[in-house]
């Protein structure tokens, strides 16, 4: 009699649940973590050259050397494409823009401008002694690593002198923006620059006379001896 109306009342309660919900299938959406992974190695590899200029490229592609799926690739392609680096064609894939030399000719004329500022506003607001400070020990580094051959190193090193003097303006939007014309220049074939040690030698030799000279806080030579290492980088690249 109890276990009768046990089961009774249990045949009741799960009546009164009602069916049992059907299970609800969910998208699978892309995480921050996984799209800025995609936009990390994308743009590695154009810079670095990895993808040549011209060459099409696969969201498929890019999941699967990522294990990842595909809605995080194509975030990543969307923003490569908004800073000029990819144009995407519909079912086709993402083209690697090629450089231009009218491109180089702007980016180098753009640095130019930044950099003279930035270095014109480091003086003035009497940064020159701690800029060649720093200069000076990242040259050490620079030593360091053609020593050691590590070219993409003393390439690296390169970079950060450079945004060292843009940071001494106190600018965070103008040192973002040169910061995406020195991603440009990678991408030109900056990095060939550094095989030849003797061109590595003459950078840190011009690299050394910056820093003097922000240590004496000579501004019309800085923004003289500025225009001559980078219209002397703009040859060696053009050349």
């Amino acid at each position: 009699m109890e276990t009768g109306s046990g089961s009774e009342l249990g045949a009741d309660q799960g009546s009164a649940r009602g069916p049992r919900a059907p299970r609800l299938r969910t998208r699978r959406r892309s995480t921050p973590a996984a799209s800025e992974r995609a936009y990390d190695v994308t743009k590695h590899r154009i810079l670095r050259g990895s993808y040549e200029g011209g060459s099409l490229i696969s969201e498929g592609e890019i999941a699967d050397s990522l294990h990842i799926s595909r809605t995080p690739v194509r975030e990543a392609f969307l923003r490569l494409q908004s800073e000029g680096l990819l144009k995407l064609y519909p079912k086709k894939g993402a083209m690697v823009v090629p450089v231009s030399n009218h491109e180089i000719e702007m980016v180098f004329e753009t640095r130019l401008v930044l950099e003279r500022f930035a270095i014109e506003k480091a003086i003035r607001n009497g940064q020159g002694p701690r800029v060649a400070d720093q200069i000076d020990a990242i040259i050490a580094k620079q030593h360091a690593a053609v020593d050691a051959g590590k070219t993409a190193a003393f390439a690296d090193l390169d970079r950060e002198i450079h945004n060292y003097m843009m940071a001494a303006a106190g600018n965070e939007i103008l040192s973002e923006l040169y910061d995406s014309l020195r991603d440009r220049q990678v991408r030109m074939g900056k990095l060939a620059l550094y095989l030849s040690p003797a061109r590595a030698e003459h950078i840190m030799a011009e690299h050394q006379e910056l820093a003097q000279l922000f240590r004496e806080e000579s501004l019309d030579k800085l923004l003289e001896k500025i225009a001559d290492h980078i219209q002397g980088t703009r040859d060696a690249l053009v050349s």
